[in-house]
């Protein structure tokens, strides 16, 4: 069950996709809400299965088809690392564009959090510029310990 505090949220996603001329169906919308109760990233096939729980006849060609959705609407993240989805933190039309974006993730306790950091996203710019190359899309991932489990031996 979705906590009613993402509904708001939900409603916002779905006028962003209407905006850029996608539908946020009833499955898109559920895989996002899903996502976005997660207290950590999740994998398609928790997806599924939370999915099946619920209604039973979830596929996995229907996770990954909303997934890619989502990701193309830039609502959600995939964190390579750990190939499992995350909530983007950015929200509207910027969002939208994409953004680039850096993970710090937590070797611990398996926390992971979204940054933008415009600085890195200049910094890889010009490498790559130096490089004679033109990215598209930049996902930076840093791995160690987040500042709760710091304080663990």
């Amino acid at each position: 069950m979705i906590h009613a505090g993402w509904e708001h949220r939900l409603d916002r996603a779905a006028e962003a996709c209407a905006r850029a001329g996608g539908r946020l169906t009833e499955i898109r919308r559920r895989v996002l809400g899903l996502i976005l109760a997660s207290p950590e990233p999740v994998g398609a096939y928790a997806l599924l299965d939370r999915l099946k729980a619920e209604k039973g006849n979830a596929t996995p060609v229907t996770v990954y088809r909303a997934l890619g959705f989502l990701q193309e609407h830039g609502l959600v993240h995939k964190v390579e690392r750990l190939n499992a989805f995350i909530g983007c933190t950015e929200e509207g039309e910027h969002a939208h564009r994409g953004h680039a974006v850096q993970f710090l993730i937590c070797r611990v306790c398996g926390t992971v959090v979204e940054m933008e950091d415009a600085g890195i996203a200049a910094a890889i710019a010009h490498a790559a510029a130096r490089a004679g190359f033109s990215p598209s899309r930049a996902t930076v991932e840093v791995e160690g310990r987040c500042a709760a489990c710091g304080t663990l031996g």
